[in-house]
Formats: structure tokens, C-alpha cells, sequence
């Protein structure tokens, strides 16, 4: 199932090199940021819909925001990712 590989993905004694893998479905690449501070991976997405029927005007907002913390020994400046 799609949760049971998430949680291996985790897992950083099964897969040496990933230590997650995030959904972020319905974003643009350009509208995700990722930072790596004080031992933490923050991934964040947010994004604007605006809706003009002539009549009326109307705007949905959508956030994401994952954090986890890295796991002991591993070096903030190797850490990578792609979108």
C-alpha cells in the first residue's frame, strides 16, 4: 500500500539514501520551498486559485507544510531533494 511504502521511505535502515518521499499533488514546483535548518527538513507548499465568473470573484488557498526532524550523524549540507 501507498503508506506502507511512505513509512519505509522513513525508515532510514532500509533505504540508505531516501529519507522521505512527500506528496505534493495539485502544486506547482515553483510554488514548494524546501529548507534544511537546525537538524530539521521543513517542505512547504501553498497556492492561489482565483475564480472570476464576471459576476462574482472567488479565491482558494491551499498549504502544505511537512517537518521532520534528520536523523543523528547525518550532515545538514548533504542532504539533497528534487521536485
Amino acid at each position: 500500500s501507498r503508506t506502507r511504502r511512505l513509512g519505509m521511505m522513513l525508515n532510514p535502515s532500509c533505504c540508505q539514501n531516501n529519507l522521505a518521499l512527500i506528496d505534493v499533488k495539485g502544486f506547482d514546483p515553483r510554488d514548494i520551498t524546501v529548507t534544511v535548518k537546525n537538524g530539521k527538513v521543513t517542505v512547504s507548499a501553498e497556492r492561489k486559485v482565483e475564480c472570476n465568473t464576471g459576476i462574482t470573484k472567488t479565491c482558494n488557498y491551499k498549504r502544505f507544510t511537512k517537518e521532520f526532524s534528520l536523523p543523528p550523524g547525518v550532515d545538514e549540507k548533504e542532504v539533497t531533494y528534487s521536485v
